[in-house]
């Protein structure tokens, strides 16, 4: 062993139950723990960032939104989403009509290729989300399934 002295291994876990918030973090950390590692493998495989792939997904399960829908949907911030629609616009995975009601907003919706993209992605997501779940059996499973639903459901009802 060297003169230097070892650093003693950080236990992330310690903290879990320190902050004055323990289920958020706990939430946060478990969906930090899913999407910043599938985000980096996408960003490097596809080169979309996180508010694209985003878009790609409200657009695969609602045929027509505007740009405030997938804000709302999302919980992102609209200038993000703005900014991918005008990428994935010019990269050909969506197409933008003018909405005949309001000129100001536009309809969009999904092409075939952004489609295919959005299954390539959303696989990487599905595997990951295994790797992490996994420490739960399936009846853990399904419980913790219905608790998440649940209080989805609840914050989307909050203003913010």
């Amino acid at each position: 062993m060297s003169g230097k002295k070892q650093k003693a291994e950080l236990d992330p876990t310690l903290i879990f139950e320190a902050v004055e918030f323990p289920d958020a973090y706990k939430i946060s950390y478990l969906a930090n723990a899913i999407i910043f590692p599938v985000y980096e493998d996408v960003l490097r495989d596809f080169g979309l960032f996180r508010a694209e792939y985003q878009l790609l997904m409200c657009l695969t399960h609602y045929a027509v939104l505007s740009s405030r829908d997938v804000a709302v949907l999302t919980r992102m911030p609209r200038n993000s989403i703005s900014r991918a629609v005008s990428r994935m616009e010019r990269n050909g995975y969506l197409t933008r009509t003018p909405n005949p009601d309001d000129r100001r907003k536009s309809k969009l919706a999904i092409t075939p290729p952004g489609r295919q993209m959005h299954e390539k992605i959303a696989a990487y997501f599905a595997t990951r989300e295994r790797e992490v779940l996994d420490a739960l059996p399936a009846r853990e499973r399904a419980q913790f399934r219905a608790l998440l639903s649940k209080l989805a459901v609840n914050a989307s009802k909050l203003d913010r």
